[in-house]
């Protein structure tokens, strides 16, 4: 419990949780597929970028082919300085900007944006700063994502808890804010966690899991759980993913 307390939570890189914890990855591969999607417009606006580290790997995957002009968003402080320490050299710029807040950027003025799990979509704002034709291109976290290990420590949760972020609610906010839904694909993956460094070091990082976490707080359940993984192995969690491939219309003549 002490080691997993103990890690540096800032940015979204998570390869310290390699031989602790594993997560199944979606099949249509998001980076990669932001890759080939940079290579083909001019300018891209990365929603969220988190530490930049998807950003960073897509752009590198794309190399010369990528946008002239990528410019990126974050709203929490620690993640602005570490996306813009990765970005910098990249030529991307970092604007920090609150999640709740209206896109600092004109009408019309990206041809294609990205968000790799939002903390919510925006639907009016990502329609009004793409311009027509345009593409929003995102993978966002489903309904229930990992809450196996959230109702471990918080109980049964409501039903409507459960059905928040559903992909087709989320498709019909799509569509109201005037933009089409050329494709929507959905996921469900199995998580395993090996040992409880990896349950703490996940529930301090990803902070809206179990708000107010700490290991003070859930000590007794966090040894309840290490006793679990020791006598029956890995916790065994799914999350939620889904991907999004929205345009924004031309104007009819």
């Amino acid at each position: 419990m002490a080691e997993g307390a103990a890690v540096p939570t800032e940015g979204w890189d998570f390869s310290w949780f390699e031989g602790r914890a594993t997560e199944a990855r979606p099949s249509w591969g998001y980076a990669r597929s932001m890759a080939q999607r940079l290579a083909g417009a001019t300018a891209v606006l990365d929603v969220q970028t988190g530490g930049g580290e998807v950003l960073d790997f897509a752009l590198s995957v794309a190399g010369p082919h990528r946008a002239p002009l990528v410019v990126a968003t974050e709203g929490w402080q620690p993640n602005v300085a570490e996306a813009t320490r990765l970005l910098r050299s990249r030529g991307v710029p970092v604007v920090a900007s609150a999640d709740d807040a209206p896109l600092p950027f004109a009408d019309g003025a990206f041809d294609l944006v990205v968000s790799r799990h939002p903390v919510e979509p925006h639907w009016d704002e990502l329609a009004r700063v793409l311009a027509p034709g345009g593409t929003y291109f995102a993978q966002h976290v489903g309904p229930a994502s990992v809450f196996e290990l959230v109702e471990y420590f918080l109980g049964p949760l409501p039903e409507a808890t459960h059905r928040h972020r559903h992909p087709e609610r989320e498709r019909a906010d799509a569509e109201a804010a005037g933009l089409e839904v050329v494709e929507l694909r959905a996921e469900r993956l199995r998580m395993e966690f090996l040992d409880i460094g990896a349950v703490v070091h996940f529930l301090r990082k990803v902070v809206w899991m179990v708000p107010g976490f700490t290991v003070e707080a859930y000590r007794d359940r966090l040894r309840d759980l290490h006793d679990r993984i020791e006598d029956q192995g890995p916790f065994v969690a799914h999350s939620s993913r889904h991907l999004f491939d929205v345009r924004k219309p031309q104007p009819v003549p």
